[in-house]
């Protein structure tokens, strides 16, 4: 039970915990601000779009914007109601008017319907500001909940926060015709960038001293070769974790080789959090890699009833989650064709 030697605030490592700025991501912090702010005026805000690979800031930046301001908010400024939704989960007009009433305070939604329940937001949030967040947004099945809140929500901002920018043009024509969202684009961090952020949350997570150059080097090339902050954060913890079962005083290269030999149990989100399509598809992938064309027939062969169109998305899906990971190989006598292979199998 003595105090940890190597951690000094292990919460830092974890990926929902937000520090008090983000590095390289002040230009789209204050363009997020900037679609907020006609709201604290008491005018209508603006809506965006936020998009960029899996693992880069895009949804820590919205996150720290709605935290500044829920904790400094301007006196003279209309009351605001925050209101985030992960429609990894809640990915139906239903689940995400369900979340909301429950954000908003309201826990009597047994046997109301899709429309008594806009009601209860509608009621409340007319009364205020809001701003709207929803992550994954491209993982939605409808979008008629951003119908309903863009025409009779009278004062908001709508953040729609995407890996997949493509997803919008799918959106239908009444949507797109009055959301109108400005465009904010996360590009995928440099490697010196990498290892800022790595080290900044180190030195958050680890005593003075505790973690060697040589350990974080081999994690932060690790984490660039990938490209997601998420993987960096994880070898961090593991290869802390396998220091202090040691009772090491210090993170030594092995316990990073420790941490890298374990990035097959790496994974963004909880598998039972798939929906059965994605689970077919991962059960499938776990047994074989190949070409996303021959897994297609096979997925079909053992009863998936998707189009290929609804294959791909799910296949993104999965390697988006951290449980699969996809190739793409250019060229050759089938032109360009995509690899997919579950973690737990060689290298490509």
């Amino acid at each position: 039970m003595a105090e940890s030697r190597i951690f000094k605030n292990e919460d830092a490592l974890d990926t929902e915990w937000l520090p008090k700025n983000l590095p390289y991501r002040e230009t789209q912090h204050h363009q997020i601000a900037a679609c907020i702010k006609p709201l604290l005026q008491g005018r209508n805000g603006r809506n965006c779009i936020i998009s960029g690979a899996p693992g880069i800031g895009k949804t820590a930046a919205v996150k720290l914007v709605l935290k500044e301001l829920e904790e400094h908010p301007d006196a003279s400024a209309p009351d605001t109601a925050i209101l985030y939704v992960n429609c990894w989960q809640k990915n139906t007009t239903y689940k995400i008017f369900i979340e909301l009433c429950e954000q908003l305070g309201y826990k009597f939604v047994q046997n109301k319907n899709t429309e008594d329940l806009f009601k209860i937001i509608a009621n409340i949030v007319n009364k205020k500001a809001a701003v709207f967040a929803f992550d994954e947004i491209d993982k939605v099945e409808d979008c008629d909940f951003l119908y309903h809140i863009f025409t009779e929500i009278y004062k908001k901002t709508i953040l729609l926060i995407t890996n997949h920018p493509q997803w919008y043009a799918t959106v239908d024509a009444r949507i797109k015709s009055r959301l109108l969202p400005e465009r904010i684009d996360f590009t995928a961090y440099t490697t010196q960038e990498i290892a800022g952020i790595l080290r900044s949350r180190a030195e958050y997570a680890f005593h003075s001293g505790a973690l060697e150059d040589a350990t974080f080097d081999i994690i932060a090339q690790k984490t660039a070769q990938k490209g997601d902050l998420r993987l960096g954060l994880y070898l961090l913890r593991e290869a802390g974790l396998a220091a202090e079962e040691q009772d090491a005083r210090k993170i030594t290269t092995e316990h990073a080789n420790r941490a890298l030999a374990k990035l097959t149990d790496f994974s963004i989100k909880p598998e039972e959090a798939l929906s059965p399509e994605a689970k077919l598809i991962l059960e499938l992938v776990k047994t074989q890699s190949g070409k996303m064309g021959d897994l297609f027939k096979q997925y079909q062969d053992i009863g998936g009833s998707g189009t290929y169109k609804t294959f791909q998305r799910r296949v993104e899906e999965l390697n988006a989650g951290g449980f699969i990971e996809t190739k793409k190989i250019i060229g050759g006598k089938d032109g360009t064709t995509t690899m997919l292979k579950h973690k737990s199998l060689d290298e490509f």
